[in-house]
């Protein structure tokens, strides 16, 4: 694989979107703790969307997204994911992770925003909202709810993360995520595994999130790791009484093919009675599967009521 930066992407997927580039950069500011929070910040003027990605993944998640999108925005890398610090308690949960975002959005927003937020991200969103309301103009939350069983979600995801923690090369990982069905083609498997990887000072390759990590160490102990502790506290951190407390204008969206079912969509609304419910024909990753829609979505999210 080529020697690139993680920008280097954004060429390539602008002209095939027919889309101009906005200004992006890596930002990053230090926690009261030690601890470092990582994002990326779309744009020249301040940011009126923040995004959070769910567990596994990281701020580029949204690239493609937020080239729809075309507002100032930001889009954080969560702790234990992208570059972001790993947290030694492993505590990757909605409640811990709201004070890092509030301060992260202290810092480089200046206004309430629309919150946006993905899986273990939407949870945080919900989390944040409620909590720190005088921070969010109205959330957009992205195939969870509090209902959602904690061991969903493809059994071939979670065998491929349990796996070894470190490779020779991204070439090795990018050949092992193709011989899992997952990445797509060669290409957009090797731009996931650039963005989600990193090359430590021994050469070896390993992920930058936390999960893949902990998931096998699970395995390596003879648990379980299709579903390991870590993971079924990221879907029962945050309850309905958070979603209750939300005072902000909500919508769920969810996948066709995700992790909520239309049940689960009704539950929500009976508990949050003026939700929108939005669908789109996706699986769990809509900003990845159909990025136009989910961005039509959130800008009619932003709207002023």
């Amino acid at each position: 694989m080529p020697e690139v930066d993680e920008f280097s992407f954004l060429p390539a997927q602008a002209d095939d979107l027919g889309l101009d580039i906005p200004s992006v950069e890596r930002v990053q500011l230090t926690l009261p703790d030690g601890r470092t929070l990582s994002g990326l910040r779309w744009g020249d003027a301040p940011p009126e969307v923040t995004l959070l990605h769910g567990a596994g993944l990281n701020a580029h998640t949204w690239d493609t997204t937020l080239l729809h999108l075309g507002v100032p925005a930001l889009a954080l890398d969560l702790p234990g994911h992208g570059d972001s610090s790993w947290r030694d308690d492993a505590a990757y949960v909605a409640r811990v992770l709201a004070p890092d975002v509030a301060i992260a959005l202290e810092a480089w927003t200046e206004g309430p925003q629309t919150l946006v937020g993905h899986s273990l991200g939407g949870l945080t969103a919900v989390a944040v909202a409620a909590s720190r309301p005088e921070l969010v103009a109205s959330l957009v939350v992205v195939d969870i709810t509090p209902g959602v069983d904690p061991s969903a979600g493809p059994a071939q995801i979670r065998a491929f993360f349990a796996g070894p923690t470190d490779w020779a090369s991204r070439d090795e990982l990018v050949d092992r995520a193709l011989s899992f069905g997952l990445g797509g083609t060669r290409d957009a498997a090797e731009r996931g595994v650039f963005l989600n990887s990193r090359v430590r000072a021994d050469g070896r390759v390993e992920w930058k999130h936390h999960f893949a990590h902990l998931a096998a160490a699970a395995a390596n102990a003879g648990a379980d790791a299709t579903t390991p502790d870590a993971v079924r506290a990221v879907l029962s951190s945050t309850g309905w009484d958070d979603v209750a407390g939300v005072s902000a204008p909500i919508t769920l969206i969810r996948g066709e093919r995700g992790f909520v079912t239309a049940a689960d969509a009704d539950q929500f609304v009976e508990r949050v009675p003026g939700a929108a419910v939005r669908v789109l024909p996706t699986g769990h990753n809509a900003q990845e599967e159909d990025p136009a829609a989910l961005a039509d979505i959130i800008r009619d999210a932003a709207a002023p009521a």
